[in-house]
């Protein structure tokens, strides 16, 4: 067996390949199990979380209780017979401190030769040293366990986006505000739940294999079932399924959906999102849009306790009432053009001249949906309701009251980015049935994106659904925004990425 006091140092790490640095943590591994000891035991009887123990510092080192923490190692040095460590639970980091005649020669020895990395367990009691650092005097401790990949370098870190990516668990031992963007994550999830729950929302399920994909224009994913020799899609999205509930009697339901579109992934995409949609019977889209509102203004304040928060160096205000305008309204502004009086070649022909590219579009809504997104959408900086859209783009939204061209329905757009999508539902069976068989028209056309027709959908409409308010919108998106991250993959923790052609070395 080799020398132990030869194996290397944290410090000596540089100048040792990375492969040789695994082999040397597997042979210390061996050495474990030849000392009689097992390093990856079955378990570890915690009487706190780190966090708990610094909470209760002072009433814990006043009465020399004991305590018993476990964590993660991320430093480690060796004063002659002392040893400190600091470890890291899921709460907070402390640190550890080892005096050779408390743990006995042998233990402080192997101890010293634990590496970066490795999961330990210590009992002992709290004390603060010269230098003021609470820390636990270590009484006994054991290897619960050991890792056989080095952490990334304690000066470069772990930076390179791909590989954080790639491998999160890395990315989350290593930086601690990547961990605090998820624990926000999942505190934005609980409120919304708390808050729709409190509003008399019920919370359902809703299949995510589909005979057909419906309520957004967007590609699915397909996979076949064997048993009944049908292909299936993954949803795109859950609004058809919801409705049929809204037909059924309920009145108020809602569902936190993995939604699946096979399409492009750049920094607001991914393949695999999260999404809450909501009916409300009874209710319209002012109704919806007032809710929406109050649930993100609540939002805000319950994660930073104020309204007004940042994002991307931009302050954003969270303090109702959001500005509402129509979309024509809103190109109007941009642009100086009234696109509701022209008809389909005349609003083409200003699009041209606006150098908007009109080659693939086919009727007069792709057209105004054409200039907000070029003209309009990338100003929208403040929460902002984009309000009527054409009805030739919204197929599953009544039709405006007082202008038949377009329908109602409302976007939520925040720092530029779409974070929210409502209508009016359409309940008309027979109204439902001729635009699906227009978007069907547009599906013949080239546009892959366009609804399909679902005739047990249509069968649920025509035993009856009530007026109705819905909304979808993207919990990826709206974290992005309340925690200032730049992508869509800081805030899903194992986003879809291209395959890898050589493996990256996600250890140095």
């Amino acid at each position: 067996m080799e020398n132990k006091d030869k194996l290397p140092t944290e410090d000596e790490r540089p100048q040792i390949p990375l492969e040789e640095l695994i082999e040397i943590r597997r042979r210390k591994v061996a050495e474990l199990r030849q000392e009689g000891l097992n390093p990856y035991p079955y378990r570890f009887a915690k009487t706190h979380s780190i966090a708990q123990a610094l909470d209760n510092f002072d009433t814990f080192a006043a009465q020399e209780t004991i305590v018993r923490l476990a964590g993660r190692m991320m430093l480690k040095r060796r004063m002659g017979k002392a040893l400190f460590a600091d470890i890291r639970d899921h709460s907070a980091r402390i640190q550890v401190y080892l005096k050779i005649n408390n743990v006995g020669e042998t233990p402080f020895e192997r101890f010293d030769r634990l590496d970066l990395g490795d999961i330990i367990g210590v009992q002992g009691k709290l004390f603060t040293t010269r230098t003021g650092e609470k820390t636990v005097m270590v009484e006994s401790y054991e290897i619960l366990a050991k890792s056989l990949h080095p952490l990334p370098d304690k000066h470069a870190g772990l930076v390179d986006k791909e590989v954080r990516y790639r491998r999160r668990y890395v990315d989350l031992i290593v930086n601690p505000e990547v961990r605090e963007t998820f624990v926000k994550r999942s505190r934005i999830i609980r409120f919304i739940r708390g808050f729709l729950n409190d509003e008399g929302f019920l919370e359902v399920e809703t299949p995510i294999l589909q005979p057909l994909y419906g309520g957004a224009s967007a590609r699915p994913f397909v996979t076949h079932h064997n048993t009944l020799d049908i292909d299936l899609y993954l949803r795109i999205a859950d609004e058809l399924y919801l409705k049929r509930l809204i037909v059924g009697g309920f009145e108020k339901v809602w569902e936190l959906c993995k939604d699946f579109r096979n399409e492009g992934m750049d920094r607001l995409h991914n393949p695999e999102f999260t999404m809450i949609e909501l009916y409300w019977a009874y209710a319209d889209y002012h109704d919806i849009m007032e809710l929406f509102q109050r649930l993100l203004r609540k939002t805000v304040f319950d994660l930073h306790g104020k309204y007004k928060i940042m994002y991307e160096g931009k302050e954003l205000d969270f303090e109702p009432p959001f500005k509402a305008i129509s979309m024509i309204d809103a190109v109007k502004e941009a642009t100086g053009i009234d696109l509701l009086p022209l008809d389909f070649e005349t609003a083409k022909a200003r699009a041209r001249e606006s150098g908007i590219d009109v080659t693939e579009m086919t009727n007069w809504g792709k057209v105004v949906e054409a200039f907000f997104e070029q003209k309009v959408e990338p100003t929208l900086v403040q929460p902002t309701f984009i309000m009527d859209f054409p009805l030739e783009i919204s197929p599953l939204a009544k039709t405006h009251r007082s202008q038949p061209r377009l329908t109602e329905r409302f976007e939520l757009f925040i720092a530029g980015l779409e974070t929210g999508n409502a209508f009016s539902e359409l309940n008309d069976p027979e109204e439902q049935r001729r635009r699906f068989l227009s978007q069907m028209e547009q599906r013949k056309a080239g546009d892959e994106e366009a609804h399909q027709l679902d005739e047990d959908f249509l069968m649920a409409l025509s035993y009856g659904m009530p007026p109705t308010g819905g909304l979808g919108f993207g919990i990826d998106r709206l974290v992005m925004i309340l925690t200032d991250s730049h992508s869509i993959r800081d805030v899903i923790f194992f986003p879809q990425m291209r395959p890898e052609t050589t493996a990256p070395d996600g250890g140095e």
